[in-house]
This record gives C-alpha cells, sequence and structure tokens, in this order.
C-alpha cells in the first residue's frame, strides 16, 4: 500500500463560538444521554475527524446568565468582571448542516458541572461552543484499525464505525459497564471486546494483533491510556507513530484533557 494514502494529517479550522439551543435529549443507555442542539450559529460549523473536540461552554455555576467570549487577535477573552462558563471538551458525535443539528453525547454517573448539566437539560435551554479548532485524521486506507476506550470515547468510536467504509477490519476494545453497552452500528468487519473497566489493559494485552498496516486509537482516562499506550507499543511492538492515545479525563482532575506521547 502507497505511503502516501497512509499519511497522517493535520487540519486548521477557523475558531469560533456559537450560541446554540437545546433541542432535544435522548437516552441512550441509564448512563448515556445524548443531547441535540441546534441554532442559526451552527451555520459553517465543520467537524472532519471522529476525534474532533468541541469546547462547551455552560452557565457559571450559580446564574442562568451565558457569558461567551469575545474572540480577538490576542486570543479569547471575557468583559472584565463577568461570570465565566464552565468549559469542557466533547466529542461532535452528529453534525447535520441541513438541519443545523449537533448531537453531543454525555456520560452521566459522575457529578462533575457538565454531567450535572446534561442530567437535567431540557428544550430551550442554551449553551456555548467553540471549535473545533482542529482536525487529526486518520486515513481509512490502513488495513485495520484498532479502537480503545471507556465511556467518555464511546462517542468518537462510535462515529468512526459508522463512517468506516464496508468490510472494512477493526478490532473494538470497550471498556464499558453492561448496563451502557449498546449496539453501535457499522458496516466495517467488527471483533468486539467488551470488558469492565477495570480490565480494559489486561483486554488490550490479550489482543491478537493483525498482519498489515494497521492504526491504533485510544482514549479515555490517563492512567489507563498511558498503560494502554506502554503495552501496544512497549509490549505488542507497535509502531508508535502509528498509535495515538488520548486522555479525555483523569481520576481527580476536572476538565483535564490531553494527548499521551
Amino acid at each position: 500500500m502507497a505511503d502516501s494514502l497512509l499519511e497522517v494529517r493535520r487540519v486548521r479550522h477557523e475558531l469560533r463560538r456559537r450560541r446554540v439551543q437545546v433541542s432535544r435529549v435522548t437516552r441512550l443507555s441509564p448512563h448515556i444521554v445524548s443531547i441535540t442542539f441546534t441554532g442559526a450559529d451552527l451555520a459553517g460549523f465543520t467537524s472532519a475527524s471522529f476525534d474532533d473536540h468541541i469546547k462547551l461552554m455552560l452557565p457559571a455555576p450559580g446564574t442562568s446568565e451565558l457569558v461567551l467570549p469575545e474572540l480577538g487577535p490576542d486570543g479569547p477573552s471575557f468583559p472584565e468582571g463577568a461570570p465565566r462558563p464552565v468549559m469542557r471538551d466533547y466529542t461532535p458525535r452528529r453534525f447535520d448542516a441541513a438541519a443545523l443539528e449537533l448531537d453531543i453525547e454525555f456520560a452521566v454517573h459522575g457529578d462533575g458541572p457538565a454531567a450535572t448539566w446534561a442530567a437535567q437539560a431540557r428544550p430551550g435551554q442554551e449553551v456555548g461552543i467553540g471549535g473545533p479548532r482542529g482536525s487529526f485524521l486518520i486515513p481509512e486506507a490502513f488495513d485495520w484499525h484498532l479502537l480503545v476506550g471507556d465511556d467518555a470515547a464511546l462517542p468518537a468510536i462510535a462515529r468512526r464505525l459508522e463512517e468506516l467504509p464496508a468490510g472494512k477490519r477493526v478490532i473494538a476494545v470497550l471498556a464499558v459497564a453492561p448496563e451502557d453497552r449498546r449496539e453501535l452500528p457499522t458496516k466495517a468487519d467488527v471483533a468486539w471486546h467488551w470488558c469492565e473497566p477495570s480490565g480494559l489493559v489486561d483486554a488490550v494485552r490479550a489482543l491478537k494483533i493483525p498482519d498489515g498496516a494497521g492504526y491504533s486509537w485510544a482514549a479515555g482516562e490517563a492512567k489507563a491510556m498511558a498503560a494502554v499506550r506502554e503495552v501496544l507499543v512497549g509490549e505488542l511492538g507497535l509502531d508508535r507513530s502509528r498509535v495515538r492515545a488520548a486522555a479525555y479525563w483523569k481520576q481527580g482532575a476536572p476538565g483535564h484533557h490531553e494527548r499521551i506521547e
């Protein structure tokens, strides 16, 4: 396979912030809620990769006022003394440009401000979103794809499975509690490995890696993802340039998001 077909690329997008309103709320499982946002500000929204993230902005605690940053040459800024919104990173699960609808999925089994807000979300409530600032494009042409994650990564993994072509070989290792496991639509040829969150690293260690050129993507809790990357590169011998791991959250550290090298 030509190397040019397997080139991983980064693209940048115009940074914008948008006001949107809750259109509907759908319970996907006992602890996963999908919220659909709509609004004229979604015109021109772009999300080119399944692991993009937007900045969700919620009213500051104790107020219903939503203050969004102004975007200037020196970056985002807020009016002096204005209540700053709570900001968290989330995956754009689905965007319908014609209907101007954006779906975001929330895990609501925690007590953080975003999970608490999502658990009570009702149509008409207003939030802000910023980004995505850019996209990391992983070609579909790899012979196989490994997708590893917990429930925080489930929206990105579900989106990737929908986007991959029919027959594409995929290994999916999903650390999700039994009550929140659900069918994820795909045309790809998927080998499913569901496990408890505590068993994620061992489940990855037990994998038989296919022949051919593959790409491994993993996201979830920081400590677990560091261990997963070490297994993939250090124990299973995968090329580190074809392994991408990210911490979507960190135990005891609110609002954590980082790439794991």
